[in-house]
């Protein structure tokens, strides 16, 4: 059972795109009750009438039945009307409307239907630097088409690297830096993607204990469920297509492939400047459910307790004990990836049996360090030193759809809407 407590904010909500990040953002505010009605954008037709959208919306292949998802395996279900004069459902007594016209966001009839907040989640208009009227579309074209403001369900994409980040847009994951969200001065907001919130969570707790300086270096890679940017069949590549893998059949394969987590790190967490880091992903054929694996060397202190395993887990079982809002999960059972689909409300759940460290001591010559002066080289005694470095490898779980994004996502809009009142 999923439904919270309602927040009866009265307003009407935009949601622009009806894919999976879309729908389950639609389910989400459904059960939470904080919109009497939301206006979802498909931009084309659906079907061959509104019972299809009603059955698209109803069903879902990873989650269940939509009244299943709000009141558990007994409920009846919950779409109560169908109005195909309007373009209409309405759903748990919230109303549904359905646009159908428009796919560019300066012609979507936001201001006609009096939405004041949009959420996209098409993945297409991530670059906050593009004007409203740009002919392929852009982000900036939903507040001239009527919003006040848009909250983005992925990563801002600069296209123009030279171009800085416009000082009316910010990057935000919700319990590492919610509060950088100034609503007197950002119009537009991106609620980073579901692997940066994941491992915003896992490097927070860390940073907090041992401070930037004793990170030495750290990497990742993330073991992430399928995506809609693949193909179920192999498919030849659209022109200009530089990654040929995604191509091929997720149904088959293992697909090696990129995330920009480490950048949009650095922009919920600027202490993450100062450390190395290195971000991969690796596409698996499961629906939903990824996993990030974190892998750290820490400086030992001669005055501080060794860093052992023991000691990670406390460091995080401690702040998911002290986190306000149960972002942060800790458990040492031992899970796979279905048991954590669906969790509400869980940033990341820390994999306590997993956690390992190993430390070794690293050989330094001071007298090899480039650009070491001279006058400095010769006076030292000891050029050789011997320095104990631990490896600590974490495992963090995340489900990449509902569980942990979209009901982070949903508590970045609701937050967004209440200063809008």
């Amino acid at each position: 059972m999923q439904n919270q407590s309602s927040q009866g904010l009265g307003k009407t909500l935009g949601v622009n795109g009806f894919g999976r990040i879309g729908k389950l953002t639609v389910w989400h505010h459904i059960a939470r009750k904080s919109f009497q009605e939301i206006v979802v954008n498909i931009g084309r037709e659906a079907g061959q009438s509104m019972a299809d959208i009603a059955h698209y919306l109803e069903r879902d292949s990873s989650y269940g039945m939509l009244q299943h998802y709000l009141y558990g395996h007994q409920a009846a279900p919950v779409i109560t009307a169908i109005d195909e004069a309007e373009n209409g459902l309405t759903v748990d007594g919230v109303t549904l409307r359905f646009l159908k016209e428009h796919r560019n966001p300066a012609d979507i009839q936001w201001r006609d239907h009096h939405v004041p907040l949009v959420v996209d989640t098409t993945g297409r208009f991530l670059d906050p630097t593009l004007p409203g009227d740009h002919p392929g579309g852009a982000l900036r074209g939903h507040l001239d088409a009527g919003a006040e403001k848009v909250i983005v369900s992925a990563p801002f994409k600069i296209k123009d690297k030279g171009r800085p980040m416009p000082e009316d847009a910010v990057t935000t994951v919700m319990g590492i830096n919610a509060n950088d969200y100034d609503p007197r001065r950002h119009r537009l907001v991106s609620n980073a993607s579901c692997t940066t919130t994941c491992l915003a969570h896992m490097v927070k707790p860390l940073l907090n204990h041992f401070g930037p300086k004793r990170i030495l270096s750290a990497s990742m890679a993330t073991v992430h469920a399928a995506t809609g940017s693949q193909a179920v069949l192999d498919r030849l590549p659209k022109s200009g297509v530089r990654d040929l893998r995604k191509n091929r059949s997720i149904m088959n394969n293992i697909i090696l492939t990129t995330t920009g987590a480490a950048n949009a790190l650095r922009l919920v967490i600027p202490e993450m400047e100062e450390i190395g880091f290195i971000a991969e992903s690796v596409r698996i054929p499961t629906a939903t459910g990824s996993l990030i694996i974190l892998v750290l060397d820490l400086q030992e202190e001669p005055e501080s307790d060794p860093i052992r395993r023991d000691v990670i887990n406390g460091i995080y079982r401690q702040a998911a004990e002290l986190d306000p809002n149960g972002y942060l999960h800790f458990t040492e059972k031992q899970n796979v990836s279905g048991d954590i689909v669906g969790r509400p409300r869980a940033a990341t759940i820390i994999e306590g049996h997993e956690t390992h460290t190993r430390t070794a001591e690293v050989t330094l010559d001071l007298g090899r360090i480039p650009g070491l002066p001279e006058t400095v080289r010769a006076s030292l005694k000891d050029r050789v030193y011997r320095i104990p470095i631990t490896q600590a490898v974490i495992y963090g779980w995340y489900d990449n759809e509902m569980g942990s994004y979209v009901n982070m996502l949903g508590d970045r809009t609701v937050s967004v809407a209440e200063d809008m009142t």
